[in-house]
């Protein structure tokens, strides 16, 4: 007997996901899309269009996520350093 998967809704449209992914965590992304959506809704009056909003949207999460994964890759070059000093410090 295969695992059933578990079926989401975002924005209205109906997502089935495999058995055994993480709902937990796909929820918590459903509702952040959904916030960022309604935000989108309210800073443009309702006056564009979803796919429009949706495309907004996702720039905006991947610049976030370029900002994080540079933000990310600066720390790792700043413990690199801090290590390197230790060790020759020693």
């Amino acid at each position: 007997m295969t695992p059933e998967n578990t079926n989401l809704t975002v924005l209205g449209v109906p997502l089935a996901l495999k058995a055994g992914a993480n709902t937990r965590r796909f929820q918590q992304a459903i509702q952040l899309v959904e916030e960022r959506f309604a935000d989108q809704i309210r800073r443009n009056n309702g006056r564009q269009n979803k796919e429009l909003l949706l495309t907004f949207m996702a720039l905006e999460l991947a610049d976030e996520l370029l900002q994080l994964q540079k933000q990310h890759q600066d720390t790792g070059n700043r413990l690199e350093q801090l290590l390197s000093y230790i060790e020759q410090s020693k």
